[in-house]
């Protein structure tokens, strides 16, 4: 499926409205989080499944798939497996509004791994508002370090959530460019799920015994912030860029605190606020600068 510029944007703007309920839905969840990741993304390779069995052309495409490619399937769902753990994680420690702000640093590490892996050169400005972001999340992790240690831990674990799932959408745009997005979106979902299954049965965790409210919860982070969120993300990854992709995550925590300070009755304090405004400033003159850069010439 191709999109010309303007639909492409305004399918990330709708991603991103989709993904500022995750830490929400996470929050009213009372479920481990390994179990939160598997119903969320068990749910999600259900509802997608008969999109790839009963359309021609992705059961056709079945057929083309190398053992190379499985590979690149499975490598994709353990990368979202661990994300999902450790961010979902991140919430029991530190506010939303932190873990959420965090988490969307995932701008900084695309351009890492594009230098590492796709040997792609970041621009000075892009450079600059990287920088910039991350003196925005100090701000942030040092204010928690003042309200606990605890709190401290995880900001750190939203970082690392958000390291790994730049991976995800790099190998997302590499498989993307000769794939569809049913088959790789449902395979990803379905060996991260495998994953996920065998993590909480090492853990000794329960599948079942959980409220409506839990239910209602496992289904809003399935329909909701995954396929009305990331599945779109999986979508656009065929016309832009992981780094596009990630930068238009930095939407999330706006959605987030706003539905956090109605939903769960979480303050934004000034220490949060000065961090998301530093972050947003730098990851402005990632976006913005080359355009602008580029009309002066």
């Amino acid at each position: 499926m191709k999109f010309k510029p303007d639909t492409s944007y305004a399918g990330l703007i709708l991603g991103v409205l989709a993904l500022s309920a995750s830490a929400i839905f996470v929050r009213i969840a009372n479920a481990p989080s390994s179990v939160i990741a598997f119903y969320r993304l068990l749910i999600t390779g259900i509802v997608l499944l008969p999109f790839l069995l009963f359309v021609k052309s992705n059961r056709d495409e079945l057929k083309t798939i190398n053992a190379k490619k499985y590979g690149l399937f499975v490598l994709s769902g353990l990368l979202l497996a661990v994300h999902y753990v450790m961010w979902f994680e991140s919430l029991r420690f530190t506010s939303t509004s932190s873990a959420t702000v965090l988490v969307a640093l995932q701008p900084l590490f695309s351009i890492l791994w594009a230098f590492i892996f796709l040997h792609e050169k970041a621009a000075k400005s892009s450079l600059v508002g990287c920088i910039i972001a991350i003196i925005g999340s100090a701000v942030i992790g040092w204010g928690d370090l003042g309200i606990s240690m605890m709190a401290l831990f995880g900001d750190v674990l939203a970082v690392v959530a958000a390291g790994i799932i730049s991976l995800y959408f790099l190998v997302g745009q590499v498989v993307r460019r000769d794939t569809g997005v049913v088959t790789y979106s449902v395979f990803s979902y379905f060996s991260s799920s495998v994953l996920l299954a065998l993590y909480i049965l090492i853990m000794g965790d329960s599948f079942t015994g959980y409220n409506a409210v839990t239910w209602g919860a496992f289904l809003g982070l399935a329909l909701i912030s995954t396929i009305g969120g990331q599945f779109i993300f999986n979508i656009l990854l065929k016309k832009l860029s992981a780094t596009a992709v990630s930068m238009s995550i930095l939407g999330e925590p706006i959605g987030t605190c706003i539905l956090a300070y109605f939903i769960l009755s979480e303050r934004i304090v000034l220490r949060q606020f000065i961090g998301i405004v530093i972050i947003l400033i730098g990851l402005g003159i990632y976006f913005f600068y080359p355009i602008y850069k580029a009309k002066k010439s």
